[in-house]
């Protein structure tokens, strides 16, 4: 089991397409590719955050839709991914997968304000609602659920691609602190406090399984696994506070990842 205070960390410096991978390379490192559109979407009014695990693990079925997952995954494989090497540094997970990184402020801030997530975390709306609630509770209880005030998305966006074989060792998530940046605001001191993972594609194996701690209640917890669904997303939270958890080795197809990080307020 890996250290707690030595995690895993995306270390691998920021990769820039080539003119020919996206056609729109610009010179001052902000939106050097051209995403497509994030639509069709479902209504952020039919999705809710489902808890798996209170104050730890939410799930978003649908969040993308299953034109739109297809749509990206083509997208994604045009990028010029690279394989993680296969020894790792001491302290750190052993990871083997193919992976693209990116700094996009752009594309965060499209992910965070055209889809259900920026509803669904400023409300904390969930599957078990507590409608009874007053305004300024839900305010209190939102800032807590995350950790801060949410700001929006972690312009660190990163692609992962699992073919048969490959995995992620158990790990833990840094959290980091950041200067965020939108049109709206001058820029912000920041930090992460919950991963966020957004299955693209339906794959056999692949799961990502989380170890509880063991607790006065519960000496020895069941791992809690999650099937990497297509258009499902995944809130959890990291740093100080981040389970112990794997991604599991893919069997059968391809396991595609969109991966950001909820930042807040410092």
């Amino acid at each position: 089991m890996p250290p707690k205070n030595k995690s895993k960390k995306d270390t691998q410096p920021n990769l820039k397409p080539t003119a020919n991978s996206n056609g729109n390379n610009t010179s001052n490192g902000r939106n050097l590719i051209n995403w497509p559109p994030l639509r069709p979407l479902v209504p952020p009014s039919d999705l809710s955050l489902i808890p798996l695990l209170h104050d730890q693990i939410y799930l978003i079925p649908n969040y993308f839709t299953a034109n739109l997952c297809k749509t990206y995954i083509s997208f994604l494989a045009s990028l010029p991914l690279t394989t993680t090497p296969g020894k790792p540094k001491k302290d750190e997970a052993v990871r083997v997968n193919d992976r693209f990184q990116i700094e996009d402020a752009v594309f965060a801030e499209m992910l965070w304000n055209s889809t259900a997530l920026r509803e669904l975390v400023l409300t904390g709306r969930m599957e078990d609602d507590d409608y009874d609630q007053d305004e300024g509770e839900k305010r209190r209880s939102v800032k807590e659920m995350w950790g801060g005030e949410p700001l929006g998305l972690n312009s660190n966006i990163r692609v992962y691609r699992y073919k048969p074989g490959q995995f992620f060792a158990q790990h833990y998530d840094d959290a980091n602190t950041v200067t965020f940046e939108n049109k709206q605001t001058a820029p912000i001191q920041a930090r992460t406090t919950w991963t966020l993972l957004i299955y693209l594609s339906n794959c056999t194996g692949g799961e990502t399984v989380f170890y509880p701690e063991p607790s006065r209640w519960n000496r020895n917890p069941e791992p809690i696994s999650v099937d990497p669904g297509m258009g499902m997303a995944l809130l959890h939270r990291h740093g100080d506070r981040c389970m112990l958890h794997e991604g599991k080795e893919v069997l059968n197809g391809e396991k595609w990842v969109l991966r950001s990080d909820l930042v807040v307020e410092r």
